[in-house]
């Protein structure tokens, strides 16, 4: 048992020395060497862990959609703007989800580094909730859910790459609300828009809620072992 959670530590440390290399440097620049200096291991513990530089990229990539965890709300429109809000905010302080949204829109990653996969996978993942928010009567009739995930993917992504050039971030949770401010009217019925919470501190307050502070890394066990 005790080595086994060792080499969970182990990866865990790995997988957020690669994502930190990876969003400094993009995944060319990137060398194995690079994340053993950041981690402290040794090339035999990376190995056993990541055989490849392509499987670890692929492990940095797979972690956005645990990262974006929120708790339940009644109001399932309101979960959905709490995915973008949390997310966002975890964006500004965890470096291996830094280093996953990078690879996701680096063009550079080889054939067998899956960069598209988090688009489909938030798109699967999020269509559950809109299909949800639609059976509870919080959709207009013309929402067609999958069309309008893939839209707020593809949205959300621009936004975030735009408030990392132009502010390295800092702007982000402004740039959120602004986003559902333009979107939301065309989605949700009246009676449920006026009851969206969509302040750009929306994903700290989320965040205390459940107990995670501000500078405090999201758990990665679940996805590290």
């Amino acid at each position: 048992m005790a080595r086994q959670e060792r080499a969970i530590r182990t990866r865990r440390v790995i997988l957020e020395a690669a994502g930190a290399v990876f969003d400094e440097h993009g995944y060319t620049a990137t060398t194995i060497s690079m994340v053993l200096e950041r981690a402290e291991v040794t090339k035999g513990a990376l190995y056993f862990h990541f055989p490849s530089k392509e499987s670890l990229a692929q492990a940095v990539l797979d972690v956005q959609i645990p990262l974006g965890a929120v708790p339940p709300q009644p109001c399932k429109l309101q979960e959905l703007v709490d995915v973008t809000f949390v997310f966002g905010r975890r964006l500004l302080h965890n470096s291996l989800l830094k280093g996953s949204v990078r690879l996701a829109v680096d063009q550079c990653a080889p054939p067998g580094v899956d960069h598209s996969g988090p688009f489909r996978q938030w798109a699967d993942h999020l269509v559950v909730v809109l299909e949800q928010a639609r059976d509870q009567g919080e959709l207009l009739p013309t929402v067609e859910p999958r069309q309008t995930v893939e839209l707020l993917v593809g949205a959300f992504a621009g936004v975030q790459l735009m408030s990392r050039a132009l502010t390295d971030r800092a702007d982000l949770a402004e740039r959120i609300s602004v986003l559902w401010g333009h979107l939301l009217p065309s989605i949700a019925v009246p009676g449920v828009l006026t009851g969206i919470d969509r302040d750009p501190d929306r994903g700290l307050r989320v965040l205390a809620a459940i107990g995670e502070s501000d500078d405090e890394q999201a758990d990665l066990d679940l996805f590290c072992r």
